[in-house]
């Protein structure tokens, strides 16, 4: 994870569209993840996570994300696109990344139990899935940890 002084302004406001999803989501009753897709500094594509809303297991708001901006762009090469998530991506959205030919991801919060960008595993960097994805993380982290360990704190109390 770098420190939030390696990002500028045009980061901190993606991320802040992403925080923004996120908290719909949470609102929904979805872990409250968000993420935005952005190409030549403008916002394509956003989503929350939704595999509650929508009983869909692969309901992660980087696949959602991803899914409105190929849609948006007629291609499913994002190739000069930067998607912004609030959680270190999990496997299955790592590889997705690396299928749409990504920029560049930024993430806020690591995640220690399924974050595959380096906390878990480190599929960002696999070669023997093709050409690395470029990654940060640590964009917003606080902001994002907030978020989900105040969702995680009342899912328990409700139980």
């Amino acid at each position: 994870m770098l420190p939030e002084w390696v990002y500028d302004d045009a980061d901190r406001r993606h991320m802040a569209a992403a925080l923004m999803e996120a908290k719909r989501a949470g609102n929904a009753g979805d872990v409250p993840v968000g993420a935005v897709v952005v190409v030549d500094g403008v916002i394509i594509a956003r989503a929350g996570n939704r595999r509650q809303r929508d009983h869909d297991p692969a309901g992660h708001a980087e696949i959602l994300a991803l899914r409105e901006a190929a849609e948006r762009t007629g291609d499913w090469r994002l190739e000069s696109a930067t998607l912004y998530v609030t959680l270190e991506p999990c496997a299955m959205c790592v590889v997705a990344c690396r299928q749409a030919r990504l920029d560049l991801v930024i993430w806020g919060a690591a995640d220690p139990v399924a974050g595959a960008c380096s906390s878990v595993l480190d599929l960002a960097d696999d070669p023997r899935l093709g050409p690395p994805l470029a990654q940060r993380g640590g964009l917003a982290a606080e902001d994002s940890q907030v978020l989900l360990q105040a969702f995680f704190a009342k899912s328990r109390q409700s139980s």
